[in-house]
């Protein structure tokens, strides 16, 4: 595809993420399975799933941001790989909060046009940084999801499957970008990255 078609396909790729419903290509985690929850750990359940939704749309961004603007096809089919298994994830995350009778987040357009915005400047960087970006993203997610799995409810192996189920695919993909020449991000940046995100999960297990 030339620039043009690449632009028009990331706006398409926007509006889908924000406003229609993914479909996932691979079985969802825990099907079959049923939990017994009370009101208040469905709740909770469906404010950390709310979370994780919302990082999925903010990988969708990032990816799209990043694979529009690498000279590298290499790294674009490497970014295109990953934004696949994360539409995955972000199918799953929807369908357990609805599952979950919860909505959401309402701010996912802003969620989406700031991580694109993130994705656009790493690809300019330089495809070492870009690499480096993503695999530096995918630690700090594969550790929030880990933190998670200790604050969901016992009893609620679904939504426990999904997330085990995305903490193993993070956990690839950052190897991927390193094994593809990413570099280390320097700690000031890594930081922002994490207060950032912070942010995010205030913000979105709220609204």
């Amino acid at each position: 595809m030339n620039a043009l078609d690449r632009l028009i396909t990331t706006f398409d790729l926007g509006l889908r993420t924000v406003f229609a419903s993914p479909h996932a290509a691979r079985p969802y985690p825990g099907s079959g399975v049923e939990t017994a929850l009370s009101d208040t750990e469905r709740s909770h359940a469906a404010a950390l799933m709310r979370v994780n939704h919302v990082g999925e749309v903010c990988a969708q961004a990032l990816y799209a941001g990043q694979a529009l603007t690498t000279r590298n096809e290499t790294v674009r089919t490497e970014l295109e790989n990953a934004a696949r298994e994360e539409t995955d994830h972000l199918a799953w995350c929807e369908q357990r909060i609805v599952e979950l009778g919860s909505r959401k987040s309402l701010l996912n357009p802003l969620w989406f046009g700031g991580a694109f915005g993130m994705g656009v400047a790493a690809g300019l960087l330089g495809d070492k940084w870009n690499l480096g970006f993503l695999a530096e993203t995918e630690r700090q997610v594969e550790a929030h999801l880990g933190s998670h799995l200790q604050q969901l409810p016992e009893a609620d192996l679904k939504s426990r499957a999904i997330v085990e189920q995305m903490k193993t695919d993070e956990s690839r993909h950052a190897q991927t970008a390193v094994s593809h020449g990413g570099a280390p991000l320097p700690s000031p940046v890594k930081w922002v990255m994490q207060g950032a995100a912070e942010v995010m999960r205030q913000v979105a297990r709220r609204v």
